[in-house]
């Protein structure tokens, strides 16, 4: 659950870009951090690279995520229990929520 506990500011927001990630494009994540603020960040920038309006299967899913971080699977994981991401109950489709 995102709450106030999670309010983060545009300096914030820069800097923990700037420590987590290699580069911002292509997007190359360096550590996928246990912080709160920090996972949040991180997981909305991934989020970026889904569409709106637009379902992916798993293949391409993984294949968005293996190009940012090697552990995708924390990442495809953490992007559905935060809520940037849902999927149908066999795990075949992914969307990009809101």
């Amino acid at each position: 659950m995102i709450d106030d506990r999670y309010v983060i500011t545009e300096e914030e927001r820069k800097k923990i870009l700037a420590n987590v990630f290699y580069s911002l494009e292509p997007l190359k994540l360096k550590v996928f951090s246990a912080k709160e603020k920090k996972k949040i960040v991180i997981l909305t920038k991934i989020a970026e690279k889904f569409e709106s309006d637009r379902s992916y299967t798993g293949k391409e899913t993984d294949a968005i995520l293996k190009e940012i971080f090697d552990d995708y699977v924390s990442l495809r994981r953490s992007l559905i229990e935060y809520g940037f991401l849902d999927r149908t109950a066999d795990g075949s489709k992914y969307w990009k929520r809101g």
